[in-house]
């Protein structure tokens, strides 16, 4: 990857870019961070498909509507068939796939925000923090050049066109503001509770059951030290993302920024079951590396060893050249030159007597087949860690007989590279889009700033334009743990009458035991962040409309694998519940009948 020069643009400029453009290798691995998300998000969500998007389970599509907010749309609620689902689920793995390896980046990026939406407007009571951020940087992504570095459209450009190092457009801007948005106007609902000022919050989040982990249970024996992480969490969302934008120094600031909130959000996926929230958050923060840093780390690994390193290929091979330029892109090593093996004869003759690649190295020694492999791998900055690995005799010796049956097979080889077109990437910023986007942006700012208007307000003016962040999605509430964390804690038991007589907990699938589970029976109850806010929600309003959806689900999933003596009559859906209370006092428990339901044959 090559860069233009940056001295020729005005001070004003190159400051401006400097606090507001982004670089392309921090977009590349932002681009990948979104598509591993991706990845196993749909992975995890797979295993409750027809659970959690088919009519047979707790949201048929009869009762969508009454759940779903107007403006919401889903290609998911075309059908509910589970084969239709598990259609969509397949081809979103295979755009967050193309995301992942950078081909045909932009269009990947439309196509997996618009089946990200369908999926989270199919069952809206699944819905958690994460998914929320998630929306939001797939929105601005589909407008950033996420392809531009460290992907398959970049290892493929034909353009003679240098690169920028970094870009500046209305999208950066906007995936920098969103990121502030998440943080700042969090904190704006927080400083409505009490409990953030006072320094208990912490202590009620980690008290709450229904996230917290073992390590985050264990931290509630330092009230002290709870305090403390009250009160420095607030000043973070309040400040910290203001870093960004300091003036002076940027990059010290930016990085510092970049360390401080990867650091919260590990702390956050230490002591509380969020899902995929943390690691999304860390991924997030990477698109703000600084070109400053990308520059060191670039200079310090610039040894001998890998300036020297050259490739040679066989230039009557379009597949042999498709794979050098895919290997020297993903394996990062941007200044390796790659040549024709016919441009130099002594070259040549060794690729013709071995049957290889030529790969010479800085001391001009030569190696061939899956030995070259092995040595080019060993140079790259990411990858190197494999080469021992790799070095291994059973590997060794297979890599060398699939090499070897690649190069007598080259083009049957080249159908599987022959998508894989050489193609000319260019960077041409357009300005009508980028206004469109800081429209949107402004937009955006508005809704999180509606919550905060006056009801006159919200009815006369905002309420007209509400269609647009619904069906964009962009209706934003940065409310995790705002403005408090939940006190509604507890847990649920579900006995059910079988046709023998005996009653049985469907919820555990044992005897019926109204104890409070551990966090370890917790974590095998809520598989997933799906289940465990599902069932947080079953106990707020929204349970009411949820609840004839589950109690069917309930029985028609017990019944049909059990025997007809152990097949459901009547059911009984109970919470358990065990709020929170301030530290000292005397914690209550409640029983109460969320649901009855008979199960009809």
């Amino acid at each position: 990857m090559t860069f233009s020069s940056p001295k020729s643009k005005p001070v004003f400029y190159k400051k401006l870019e400097e606090m507001f453009g982004l670089d392309l290798r921090s977009l590349a691995l932002f681009r990948m961070g979104l598509a591993v998300i991706l990845l196993a998000d749909l992975a995890i969500r797979a295993g409750d498909l027809a659970a959690h998007y088919s009519d047979a389970g707790v949201l048929p599509r009869s009762l969508l509507q009454e759940v779903a907010r107007t403006g919401y749309w889903s290609i998911h609620a075309l059908s509910g068939a589970p084969l239709f689902q598990g259609f969509l689920f397949l081809l979103a793995g295979f755009f967050a796939l193309l995301m992942l390896v950078g081909y045909r980046t932009r269009i990947a990026a439309i196509a997996s925000w618009v089946l990200l939406i369908s999926l989270h407007n199919r069952n809206p009571a699944l819905i958690f923090a994460a998914d929320d951020v998630l929306r939001a940087l797939m929105f601005w992504a589909m407008f950033l050049p996420l392809g531009a570095c460290y992907s398959i459209d970049s290892a493929l450009n034909t353009s003679k066109e240098r690169l920028p190092e970094r870009i500046l457009t209305g999208a950066t801007v906007a995936l920098i503001v969103q990121q502030c948005f998440i943080y700042i106007f969090s904190a704006l609902i927080k400083a409505k509770s009490s409990v953030w000022l006072d320094g208990s919050a912490v202590y009620y989040a980690l008290s709450y059951d229904q996230y917290v982990t073992p390590f985050g249970a264990f931290l509630l024996n330092f009230r002290p030290l709870l305090s403390l992480f009250t009160h420095s969490t607030m000043i973070l969302e309040w400040f910290g993302p203001l870093l960004i934008f300091f003036p002076f120094r940027t990059n010290f600031f930016r990085n510092l920024a970049i360390i401080t909130f990867i650091s919260l959000h590990i702390g956050f996926g230490l002591t509380l079951n969020l899902g995929i929230f943390p690691f999304l958050s860390c991924f997030s923060w990477l698109a703000f590396i600084p070109s400053e840093t990308w520059n060191r780390w670039q200079k310090r690994i610039s040894t001998p060893e890998r300036q020297g390193l050259q490739i040679y290929y066989d230039a009557d091979c379009g597949f042999c050249k498709k794979v050098v330029y895919l290997l020297r892109t993903f394996l990062v090593l941007p200044g390796t030159p790659l040549l024709m093996a016919q441009d130099d004869p002594s070259i040549h003759a060794d690729m013709q007597a071995q049957n290889s690649w030529v790969i010479v190295d800085w001391m001009g020694n030569r190696r061939f087949k899956f030995e070259g492999i092995i040595y080019v791998v060993s140079l790259s900055p990411v990858l190197g860690w494999l080469a021992p690995v790799l070095s291994l005799s059973p590997l060794k010796a297979a890599g060398n007989r699939f090499y070897e049956a690649i190069a007598t097979n080259r083009k049957f080889a080249g159908n599987f590279t022959k998508p894989f077109k050489f193609r000319p990437l260019t960077l041409r910023p357009s300005r009508a889009i980028s206004a469109i986007v800081l429209v949107l942006l402004f937009y955006t700012f508005l809704w999180n700033l509606s919550s905060y208007a006056p009801d006159a307000f919200k009815r006369r003016t905002w309420h007209r334009t509400e269609i647009v962040g619904r069906i964009t999605r962009l209706d934003q509430s940065w409310s995790i743990f705002a403005p408090s964390p939940p006190r509604d804690d507890g847990w649920h038991v579900i006995p059910a009458q079988l046709a023998d007589g005996s009653e049985v907990d469907i919820f555990r699938n044992a005897p019926v035991n109204w104890e409070k589970p551990s966090l370890a029976t917790r974590s095998e109850i809520y598989q997933n962040m799906q289940w465990r806010t599902y069932f947080i929600n079953l106990n707020r309003a929204i349970g009411e409309k949820l609840y004839p959806g589950y109690g069917q689900y309930l029985c028609q999933s017990w019944n049909a694998n059990h025997s007809a003596s152990q097949q459901i009559q009547t059911l009984e859906v109970y919470f358990m519940n065990e709020r929170t209370v301030p530290p000292g006092e005397t914690q209550t428990l409640e029983q109460e009948l969320g649901w009855q339901q008979t199960c009809s044959k």
